[in-house]
């Protein structure tokens, strides 16, 4: 249940902070307390209000930013899962990549690259061809 209250609040907060509007007020917010520097002879006092005041906004925002990402990325990896289930050529075990060690995704990787080294010199070959 608090689970779920985080999250609906996570979602929120990322969705409402990430508009022009949420920019337009943190903005207004640091133009505001810049004018008011003056009427404060630029104090320790003055300078401590907006530090403490973005510190904490920040360490907030980091948690409520990472739980929207981590979500975002989930969704996104189970989609892509699907896709690769879905399609018969598709190798499975693509599957989950984010799992294997650093190892495991070089050797990958490194496959990867042949193939698509393989790829682009057939296409040359056969772009030369038809030069011909």
């Amino acid at each position: 249940m608090m689970k779920e209250k985080f999250r609906k609040f996570a979602h929120k907060t990322s969705m409402a902070t990430g508009t022009p509007f949420a920019f337009g007020i943190a903005l207004g917010t640091i133009i505001i307390w810049s004018f008011l520097g003056h009427l404060f002879n630029y104090s320790d006092t003055w300078q401590l209000v907006i530090n403490t005041g973005t510190t904490i906004i920040t360490f907030l925002m980091v948690f409520l930013i990472q739980n929207s990402q981590n979500r975002d990325s989930q969704a996104t990896q189970m989609k892509l899962d699907e896709l690769i289930r879905a399609n018969k050529h598709a190798r499975n075990q693509f599957i989950d990549l984010e799992e294997l060690s650093e190892e495991e995704l070089k050797t990958i990787h490194d496959e990867l690259r042949k193939l698509q080294e393989q790829t682009v010199k057939k296409l040359k070959q056969i772009n030369e061809k038809r030069a011909r």
